[in-house]
């Protein structure tokens, strides 16, 4: 069922009739615009300061870093002091090390030199002993040629001795 051109005229003059006689539905729009607009007036507000709230945070933040900053360096030149003071230390250890070591070397040359005289020493002793030896095995064979002769004259006597018994 379609509506005719009419129709929708009448209709509309109706729905425009109820509206003006009902003055509050018009007033009430009016009412909740100007409530948005004191809503969105005061958001505004507000947004605006907060971002002044946090443009003053990072000032704040700013300065904090640049103290932080400072303190660093600070720390960072007690520090290089620091270190310079024990690469000092270590070379004065260095050094100290480095004469010890040379005492200790010139220690162990004199063992070295003591050593080759001991040595030495030894070496005088083993020939001495060479010629006790060879002087010994001269003896010995003397002593037994002579026990030999002994035991022969001995023998010799015994034999003559019983014979002439």
């Amino acid at each position: 069922m379609a509506l005719a051109q009419e129709d929708l005229i009448q209709i509309q003059k109706l729905i425009d009739k109820s509206i003006d006689s009902r003055p509050e539905v018009t007033n009430a729009n009016v009412r909740y615009e100007l409530d948005i607009r004191e809503r969105i007036v005061r958001v505004e507000e507000e947004l605006r300061h907060q971002r002044e709230l946090l443009i003053q945070g990072f000032k704040q933040s700013d300065k904090r870093f640049e103290q932080a900053d400072k303190r660093f360096e600070e720390m960072r030149i007690d520090m290089d002091k620091r270190f310079e003071q024990v690469d000092k230390r270590f070379e004065e250890m260095r050094a100290d090390m480095n004469k010890r070591f040379e005492e200790v070397d010139k220690r162990f040359e004199q063992v070295d030199k003591r050593f080759d005289q001991v040595d030495k020493r030894f070496d005088q002793v083993d020939k001495r002993f060479e010629q006790m030896d060879k002087h010994l095995t001269v003896i010995v064979n003397r002593m037994d040629r002579f026990m030999f002769w002994s035991l022969g004259l001995t023998a010799s006597a015994v034999f003559v001795i019983v014979k002439l018994t």
